[in-house]
């Protein structure tokens, strides 16, 4: 009788050995992302719940990526597209649907107003405004604003809670940790900036103009969607930079610097990198901050 108990416990044990593990484990939502800053934003969100791939990886340009073929592959695995609107998905976005129909494309720039692309240089600013306007052309960089990236964060929630709403009240106590955490973002970099409102700095490209919208600056960019100033243009440039005694030309490591390089070399002074598509995104608006601020005049 004895014996035949402990067959019994020793058979319990080891089913239950055996199950608990399979029941506890939780099969992630397998999610893709254009640019690595979005990863970081689903990632808050979605925790241990999502497995989340970047399209464009580190180091690559967002503008005129081509998705690679085992990614492509990868795509047709995933439960959610998060799109936002960069160069690139004005052509592969359809592709990737079709590649997988069942998948969702969530648009984490929507309900987001777009701003026209930064102009050359101040004196044709508005002619260049109207005319991107009318032909669309709009600037991405939405997720360098941390006020604009609550909009996203709300894009991001909702996706998820509807593909899987057992884990509704999980999503919704990430959100809601992670808007506190942009709160408190945008008031470190309100007052970094403060004082600092109407003062300008250059970029050679205009990523920046979401950010310097949101804490009251304006960014002075060299090139415009992949076209360097002519030689009339440069040289208005290089007299705003000197009238404006700006000594500093940001670039991004996923364009090229020796543009930037002759400009600042032009006005006696230097380059300096900004990446707008670093994974660690809180920490590194906080650098560009000081940055940007060590510059102002």
């Amino acid at each position: 009788m004895l014996r035949n108990m402990m067959r019994i416990l020793c058979f319990c044990f080891i089913v239950g050995f055996v199950a608990i593990p399979n029941a506890s484990a939780i099969e992630k939502i397998g999610v893709f992302v254009s640019i690595v800053p979005q990863k970081f934003f689903v990632e808050q969100i979605g925790k241990d719940l999502v497995d989340v791939q970047v399209m464009v990886a580190p180091g690559a340009n967002p503008h005129i990526y081509e998705p690679k073929p085992a990614q492509m592959a990868a795509i047709s695995r995933a439960k959610i597209y998060f799109a936002i609107d960069v160069t690139f998905e004005e052509i592969w976005l359809k592709r990737f649907a079709s590649a997988n129909p069942k998948m969702r494309i969530v648009h984490t720039e929507h309900g987001i107003q777009k701003m026209p692309m930064a102009a050359h240089h101040h004196d044709e600013e508005k002619d260049h405004q109207k005319e991107r306007h009318d032909h669309g052309v709009l600037d991405p960089h939405v997720w360098l604003s941390p006020p604009l990236v609550m909009v996203q964060a709300r894009n991001i929630l909702t996706a998820l809670q509807e593909v899987d709403p057992a884990h509704h009240a999980v999503y919704e106590a990430n959100y809601k940790a992670f808007i506190t955490m942009l709160v408190n973002l945008d008031g470190e970099l309100r007052s970094i900036f403060s004082g600092k409102q109407g003062l300008q700095f250059m970029v050679f490209h205009p990523a920046w103009g979401y950010f310097a919208h949101a804490y009251g600056l304006k960014q002075v960019p060299i090139e415009i969607e992949g076209k360097e100033p002519k030689p009339a243009q440069l040289k208005k440039l290089i007299d705003h930079a000197r009238e404006h005694q700006i000594k500093v030309v940001f670039v991004q490591p996923q364009f090229s610097s020796k543009s930037a390089e002759q400009m600042a070399k032009e006005i006696g002074g230097q380059v300096a990198f900004v990446d707008p598509l670093a994974l660690n995104w809180a920490e590194n608006l906080r650098e560009v901050a000081t940055k940007f601020k060590t510059v102002l005049k």
